[in-house]
């Protein structure tokens, strides 16, 4: 029997079963499903985390995996919440996109496969990166208030403090 994955800070990485993973998507609203599991794109300057500047941690929306830190959130200016690092590199995985006749970088949950959004070599440092994340993609944790951990995996168990 083989080891589920794990990040370096510990939170189980294995995808969800075929049955959790029904259940998790019977969860979502008709434009979260389209963003997490169409790769669709939220309207620019309308998500509800944009203008958030609370400390905390930003989640997957679908399984709930800690994907960003607050204190690693920047005004970009282009409408959907900016990252400049994600919360652990292993949390947020990277495919080539060459939709729109773009060729892009797009991010997705490490541990679901969930579209989250885009990052851009055009951030601030220290890693001069822009992870543009759709806010419908994202829950918010605010400081100090447990994961929802959806998986039951015992995410609390791993979050490191801000």
């Amino acid at each position: 029997m083989s080891t589920p994955a794990a990040s370096p800070s510990g939170f189980d990485l294995a995808p969800p079963s075929p049955d959790e993973r029904q259940r998790l998507e019977a969860d979502l609203s008709q434009e979260e499903a389209d963003v997490l599991l169409r790769h669709g794109t939220e309207a620019p300057f309308c998500g509800g985390l944009l203008e958030n500047k609370e400390p905390g941690v930003y989640c997957c929306r679908l399984c709930g995996l800690p994907l960003f830190r607050a204190q690693t959130k920047f005004e970009s200016g282009t409408g959907w919440p900016s990252f400049y690092a994600p919360y652990d590199e292993s949390h947020v995985k990277g495919i080539r996109d060459t939709s729109y006749g773009m060729i892009r970088i797009e991010t997705l949950c490490a541990r679901c496969g969930s579209h989250q959004g885009h990052v851009f070599p055009d951030g601030p440092p220290p890693t001069r990166l822009r992870y543009c994340i759709n806010s419908v993609s994202l829950e918010f944790v605010p400081h100090g208030q447990p994961l929802r951990d959806p998986l039951g995996r015992g995410d609390d168990a791993h979050l490191k403090p801000a």
